[in-house]
């Protein structure tokens, strides 16, 4: 979304995120949401619940008229006319009864449409090409995007849904029961020291006096729930974090012995949501003075500011109850902020949290980095690499490749090596366009297909075949080619388990899973194949019979970084070296 605002340079005190404003929070969510495949949906819908909650306000307001009649009745102990008033109220709670059960309903679809706009345009945003990896490695953003994109998109659609359809509820009963009180009370006057006083629509002010004060003391009481809710949200996505780590790396730490150890770790992390959750407690209770106290003076409170008329003999009982209940639904209507306070800091908590996730996955194209000024360049049909030198930060310092003006071209087979202090895995992020802490020069062929290998490769939780032929589909391939494939890297034992789904990740050993890496290089038809020390720590047979397989390819380049005896051996590459530099900056050599 190219006119999406900047990110500020603000970050949330709670939560150490960057911040944008609550305004650009809204406006770029309503956006994305008008923009998804739902929004013909949402309007239908939107437009039925509107006309749902207008029916109930004009039937709610006929029960208020009834009101009047009912308790005339019984005032006059009329019992034909009790019995009338009753056949009445059954077809009124019938008709709301109906529109009640059609709103909840509604609100429930609305509710699964929010969710499937807003998570599928998250999840396009997240796994937009190299996204995902670049929000990885750009601070505490890319720590949990899976609870942004499944519990906190789902929580802001479900509360979102919520709150909408009750503030629009609550407008719409407003609009109809103001007019109603005030005619109501357009008459009253009442007897101070001898004089008649009369307030044209006296029960309006009243309720809107009565319901200001307790909308203006929530603010004050609960200003601070809306931090202290993005804050636990903040902190429990830590704790989720920590534990699927712990989940991840249980053979490690097991024997290492380090149970005790990480659970301590954990322990901390528990206790500081348990603190926040004690500082969420404490608020909510105050806030609960507040709306539990006029929630109880409500039921007395349009009585007693009616009752003046009432005993000045203006007003009927019927009357009376008639503007008792017309005063209780502009109130419940005025006080939806009051009731809804904690569930409106939920919900901005919420919206902060996902708006600026999808904020900083839009501006990484639209508005990258000053460091990230260094992309490797497209063009031509060879790889070329000039004066390269790649910073591994202060900590591991920096290399560079010793070379100063290297051309690869297409076919050509290359291993670059060197200094045991080099991160070479820097160098290959840096080709792949994720790194961006490099000075020199990198261009890519600009037409060539370029299949990058990383050390360990991603195996789908799916059928074997769909596993091998990621991120294509089997079908492209067709199983005779897959379990030729196979054969040739030795993993011929696997063609019959070709239907079966798993957790491949976990059911092959370490050198089944680099064979499989292989088998997907001979299936799809590259130009260029960059390796990240695939063939490192491998049985010799295994190494010399999958560096075998790629010298196979015809008219490949191969990229090799890293230490393979075996691929030297069986490819004959050209090698270059990287040196380390220790933070000095490599000497300019002429192109």
């Amino acid at each position: 979304m190219a006119n999406d605002e900047a990110v500020s340079e603000r970050h949330d005190a709670a939560t150490g995120e960057p911040a944008i404003g609550f305004t650009s929070q809204l406006s770029m969510m309503l956006r994305a949401l008008w923009d998804s495949p739902v929004r013909s949906r949402l309007i239908v819908f939107w437009i039925l619940i509107l006309a749902i909650i207008l029916a109930t306000a004009f039937v709610q307001v006929m029960l208020n008229d009834w009101n009047g009649a009912f308790y005339d009745s019984l005032e006059r102990r009329d019992l034909s006319g009790f019995l009338h008033q009753l056949q009445i109220f059954a077809a009124i709670a019938g008709v709301l009864l109906l529109l009640n059960v059609s709103q909840t309903w509604v609100n429930q679809i609305l509710s699964i449409r929010m969710r499937d706009g807003l998570t599928r345009d998250l999840l396009g945003q997240w796994l937009f090409p190299r996204r995902a990896l670049r929000l990885s490695a750009s601070g505490i953003l890319g720590v949990n995007p899976d609870q942004r994109l499944h519990e906190d998109s789902a929580h802001l659609s479900d509360i979102t849904t919520s709150l909408a359809i009750g503030l629009t509820q609550s407008t719409i009963m407003l609009v109809s029961f103001v007019g109603v009180l005030w005619d109501l009370s357009a008459g009253f006057s009442f007897s101070y020291n001898g004089h008649p006083v009369a307030i044209p629509g006296y029960m309006v002010w009243a309720v809107f006096l009565y319901a200001g004060s307790a909308s203006l003391l929530s603010t004050v009481v609960g200003r601070s729930l809306p931090a202290l809710t993005a804050e636990r949200y903040a902190k429990e996505a830590q704790l989720r974090t920590s534990l699927m780590r712990a989940n991840e790396n249980l053979t490690a730490i097991t024997l290492q012995e380090g149970e005790e150890t990480e659970r301590r770790r954990i322990d901390g992390d528990i206790s500081v949501i348990l603190r926040t959750m004690g500082k969420l407690a404490m608020a909510n209770t105050n806030l609960r003075w507040v709306s539990a106290g006029y929630g109880w003076l409500t039921i007395i409170a349009p009585i007693l500011i009616a009752a003046p008329v009432y005993f000045a003999g203006d007003l009927t009982f019927g009357g009376l109850m008639m503007a008792v209940g017309a005063f209780n639904q502009v109130y419940t209507a005025l006080r939806w902020y009051v009731d809804n306070f904690s569930t409106i800091a939920d919900w901005k908590a919420s919206l902060m949290r996902v708006a600026n996730f999808r904020q900083a996955l839009v501006l990484m194209e639209t508005h990258p980095p000053a460091a990230d000024c260094n992309h490797p360049a497209k063009a031509a049909d060879a790889v070329v690499l000039r004066n390269l030198a790649v910073s591994a930060g202060q900590a591991s310092g920096s290399f560079r490749l010793k070379e100063t003006n290297v051309a690869i071209h297409p076919g050509e087979r290359i291993v670059v090596n060197g200094d045991p202090g080099a991160n070479r895995r820097l160098l290959f992020a840096a080709l792949a366009g994720w790194w961006a802490d490099w000075t020199g020069s990198i261009v890519l062929p600009e037409k060539a297909h370029i299949l990058f290998v990383p050390y360990a490769s991603y195996l789908p939780q799916a059928p074997l075949r769909d596993a091998i032929a990621f991120p294509a589909t089997a079908d492209v391939y067709g199983d005779d080619r897959i379990a030729a494939v196979l054969e040739r890297v030795g993993l011929a034992d696997l063609v019959s388990r070709l239907d079966m789904t798993a957790r491949w990740d976990r059911q092959l050993d370490r050198e089944q899973q680099v064979a499989l890496a292989v088998a997907r290089v001979l299936l799809t038809q590259a130009d260029w194949v960059i390796f990240e020390d695939t063939l490192e720590g491998l049985e010799p047979e295994t190494a010399q019979r999958l560096s075998s397989a790629l010298a196979g390819l015809d008219k490949v380049g191969i990229i090799y970084i890293g230490r393979s005896e075996a691929f030297i051996a069986a490819v004959k590459p050209r090698i270059l070296h990287l040196e380390v530099t220790n933070g000095a900056e490599p000497v300019p050599q002429p192109a």
